[in-house]
């Protein structure tokens, strides 16, 4: 018998609706509904690394991150999560000309090995598993891997686990976060009184997105990687990681192509916080990801974040040079945009 061919999917994006199916409250009810127990696990150990922190690097606020103020203002940025769609397309970021890019820190790996540069990594977690993402899935040593810090620059909260900040070579500069729990924010500050703190909605992404875009002033700001959810080979990342193994209780969400997607319900709130921030807070806010839950719902796509091939993303601000081009290789014929 002949082999059958196997048919191309073509993927398109849903169609706009003008709100979500939930109201702005209900969202941010979504995002905050894990910070009671976030706080008591972690606060002990958020507030000795702290301390520990401090110590070591003497003030936050001359390692602030506020020297890079409005640095990319009337500019756009990239911001780079760790979804398994940035497989699909996160080689095409060495061709984004001098857009900066943000990216989470467990990135820092799959960038290296792709010999892309990141302009700023970030990172907002405090456990001591950031340390070993930094090479989880490479193709390197991992002394290889810190090693090639010394190029870099991170960005990070001051709570994060001091043995980073050790093996780290490169710059480091630091952010506070907004914390929900009183007691807690006052021990920090009894610390240090430092007051530039970021709104991430509880995730390394979300603190890409503050600063990009209130620090550093870009817009627009344009996704990759942002799922938010396993991909549909129910991986949760562009490389073979430890949450692929047991993926343990998750329930079903909808892609932006419509689809039935897997997700944890931390990380759907994760979602809900960026679809908070988009109906909410003024911007542009593009989703290059191609694949992903970012603005997605049953019913459609939000329409306060376009979704976009990074290809077409970029395409937006390369026109001038494909004019160029098709002038400069026939200067004797009429050439027009449109």
């Amino acid at each position: 018998m002949p082999k059958l061919k196997k048919k191309e999917i073509v993927l398109e994006y849903q169609n706009y609706i003008l709100q979500p199916p939930f109201s702005p409250k209900d969202l941010k009810t979504n995002v905050a509904r894990f910070d009671d127990a976030t706080i008591t696990k972690w606060q002990d150990q958020w507030i000795s690394q702290t301390a520990a922190n401090k110590e070591k690097f003497g003030s936050f606020e001359e390692l602030s991150v506020s020297r890079f103020w409005g640095k990319g203002k009337y500019k756009p940025a990239i911001i780079a999560g760790s979804g398994p769609s940035l497989k699909n397309n996160g080689h095409e970021l060495g061709d984004r000309g001098d857009i900066p890019l943000m990216s989470c820190l467990h990135n820092y790996h799959y960038f290296h090995d792709n010999k892309i540069k990141v302009d700023f990594y970030l990172s907002l977690d405090a456990g001591e598993i950031t340390i070993s993402e930094i090479a989880e899935g490479g193709e390197a040593p991992e002394e290889e891997y810190w090693e090639s810090t010394k190029d870099n620059k991170l960005l990070c909260w001051i709570g994060t686990h001091p043995k980073l900040l050790e093996k780290w070579k490169g710059e480091i500069y630091f952010f506070n976060h907004v914390m929900p729990d009183t007691v807690v924010k006052n021990k920090l500050r009894d610390i240090e009184k430092f007051n530039l703190l970021f709104s991430a909605g509880g995730n390394v992404l979300g603190a890409c997105l503050y600063f990009a875009k209130a620090i550093y002033g870009a817009n627009p700001v344009a996704f990759v990687g942002a799922d938010f959810a396993f991909g549909y080979e129910k991986k949760f990342h562009p490389w073979d990681s430890q949450y692929d193994k047991d993926i343990g209780i998750c329930h079903h969400s909808f892609d932006i192509f419509g689809n039935r997607v897997l997700t944890w319900p931390s990380y759907y709130g994760f979602k809900c916080f960026f679809d908070y921030v988009a109906i909410t807070i003024p911007g542009f806010y593009v989703n290059c990801s191609e694949g992903g839950t970012l603005g997605s719902y049953p019913e459609g796509n939000l329409m306060q974040i376009k979704q976009m091939d990074l290809c077409d993303f970029y395409a937006m601000y390369n026109q001038s040079d494909e004019l160029k081009r098709a002038y400069e290789s026939a200067p004797e014929q009429d050439v027009i945009l449109y």
